[in-house]
C-alpha cells in the first residue's frame, strides 16, 4: 500500500466553498472549474474530495460497497456524529438495512399503481391550469403551477389530510439544507425544526393516513412482516421528504426551460408525447438536486487518486449532468436529446424510487398546459432560493398567450 500511495496521483486542491450563497445560486462556473481541474479535487474548506465528471460520479453512485450512504448522504459523518433525526432507510442506509424498505416501495409504486393515478392527476392538472388562465396572462408560475399541482396531487396519494400541507416545502428545504455544513442556511431553519419535524412525524403514523393510500400500504407491509413497525413511519417519511421538493423544483426548472426556449415549447405542443423527455432534460439541465455525499469504506482509487478510508466524497450531480464528455452541447436545453442516463435522480440502488411518480406528475401538468397555451415566455427575472443541496426557486414570472 505504501508503494501504491507513492505512485498515486495527488489531486488538485481548491479552497472554493460550494455552499457559498453566490455559488448555490449560480453553480455552473464552479462546476466547470472542478471538471477542468481533474477527476478528483480536494476541497480544503471541508476536508472532502469532490467528483464532478460524469464518468466518476456515475461509477461512484453505482458502487455502494466502496462509496457508502450509511455514514450519511451529507457532510456530517454518522460514524462520528449523531444524526439530527433518525436516518432515512432509503437515502442513508446500505444493504442489508436498505433492502426491505426499497423492496416495499418498489411494490407500492409499481407501474399498475401509477397507471391508476393518470386520469385523476390529469383532471387535477386541468383544474390547476384553469385557475391560472382565469387569473390573467402574467403570473408567478412557481406557486401557481410548480408548487400548486404537486401540493394537491402528491399528498393525496400518500394519504395526507388537507390540513398542514403548507409545511411540506419548508420541511423539505430544512432536510436538504441539513445535508450541507452547519452554515447560516441551517441556522435559519433552526427555529422551525422542532415544529416541522413533529408535524411530519405525526403524518407518518398509521392513523393519520387515508385507507388505501401509499402510506397505508407501507403500514400494511409492516403487518405482513415485510417491514418492522419501527421502519414503517420512516419509510413514509422518506416518501414525503424526498418526493415533494424535488418534484416542485423539477417542474419549476422545466417551466423555466420551456419559457426560455420558445422553439422547444412549440416542439412540445406539436408532440405532447415529449412531456416526459422535457422533464428529464430539465432535470439534467438544471439538476434540482445538485449534490450528495458518500463516504469511502476503504482506500479507493479514482483515476489514479487515492481517497482515504473514512473520507467524505462530495458528488456534484449538476456538474456531471453538464459534462461535455458525456453530453453534446450540454448547456443547451434540447428536446431532441435523449437525456436518459442523467444522474439528477441518482443512480444505482439509491436512485430515486419515486422518479416515475415525478415524471407522471410532470406529464399531467405539461400536457394540460401545452393544450391550452400557445405561447410561453419569461415575464421578468426568476429568483432562486439558496439551499445547501437543492437548486430551488422562489419566483418564476411567466407571460402566456392562451390558445384562441
Amino acid at each position: 500500500m505504501t508503494e501504491a500511495l507513492e505512485r498515486a496521483v495527488v489531486p488538485p486542491v481548491s479552497d472554493a466553498d460550494p455552499f457559498d450563497h453566490d455559488i448555490l445560486l449560480d453553480p455552473e462556473p464552479l462546476h466547470q472549474a472542478l471538471r477542468e481541474a481533474g477527476p478528483v479535487v480536494y476541497l480544503s474548506r471541508y476536508d472532502v474530495h469532490a467528483l464532478s465528471r460524469y464518468e466518476h460520479v456515475h461509477a461512484a453512485l453505482l458502487d455502494w460497497q466502496h462509496f457508502e450512504s450509511g455514514a450519511g448522504a451529507g457532510l456530517s459523518n454518522f460514524r462520528h456524529e449523531k444524526p439530527w433525526r433518525p436516518p432515512s432507510l432509503l437515502l442513508e442506509a446500505d444493504p442489508p438495512l436498505h433492502d426491505a424498505p426499497r423492496r416495499v416501495l418498489r411494490e407500492v409504486l409499481a407501474p399498475p399503481a401509477l397507471r391508476g393515478l393518470r386520469e385523476g392527476w390529469s383532471a387535477v392538472a386541468e383544474e390547476t391550469v384553469d385557475r391560472v388562465l382565469a387569473a390573467g396572462t402574467e403570473f408567478d408560475a412557481f406557486p401557481a403551477l410548480a408548487e400548486a399541482f404537486p401540493l394537491r396531487a402528491f399528498p393525496d396519494v400518500v394519504g395526507l389530510g388537507p390540513d398542514g400541507r403548507e409545511n411540506l416545502l419548508p420541511y423539505g428545504n430544512m432536510v436538504f439544507n441539513a445535508f450541507g455544513p452547519r452554515n447560516d442556511l441551517v441556522e435559519a431553519d433552526a427555529p422551525r425544526l422542532a415544529g416541522l419535524s413533529a408535524w411530519v412525524n405525526a403524518q407518518c403514523q398509521r392513523e393519520a393516513l387515508r385507507e388505501g393510500s401509499f402510506g397505508a400500504q407501507i403500514w400494511a407491509a409492516a403487518d405482513r412482516g415485510d417491514l418492522t413497525y419501527e421502519q414503517a413511519p420512516l419509510v413514509v417519511r422518506s416518501v414525503l421528504s424526498a418526493g415533494f421538493d424535488t418534484t416542485v423544483h423539477g417542474l419549476a426548472a422545466c417551466l423555466y426551460a420551456l419559457a426560455a426556449h420558445p422553439v422547444e415549447w412549440q416542439r412540445l405542443r406539436e408532440r405532447p408525447e415529449l412531456a416526459r423527455v422535457a422533464f428529464d432534460e430539465a432535470i439534467r439541465w438544471q439538476s434540482p438536486v445538485q449534490t450528495f455525499f458518500r463516504t469511502a469504506t476503504a482506500d479507493v482509487t479514482v483515476a489514479g487518486a487515492v481517497i482515504p478510508k473514512g473520507t467524505k466524497i462530495l458528488m456534484f450531480l449538476g456538474a456531471a449532468n453538464r459534462d461535455p464528455v458525456r453530453w453534446h452541447d450540454p448547456d443547451r436545453f434540447d428536446l431532441t436529446r435523449d437525456p436518459s442516463g442523467h444522474v439528477g435522480f441518482g443512480m444505482g440502488i439509491h436512485q430515486c424510487v419515486g422518479q416515475h411518480v415525478a415524471r407522471l406528475e410532470a406529464e399531467a401538468l405539461l400536457s394540460a398546459l401545452a393544450r391550452r397555451v400557445e405561447h410561453l415566455e419569461l415575464a421578468g427575472t426568476p429568483r432562486r432560493h439558496p439551499n445547501n443541496t437543492l437548486r430551488s426557486w422562489t419566483c418564476l414570472p411567466l407571460r402566456i398567450r392562451p390558445v384562441a
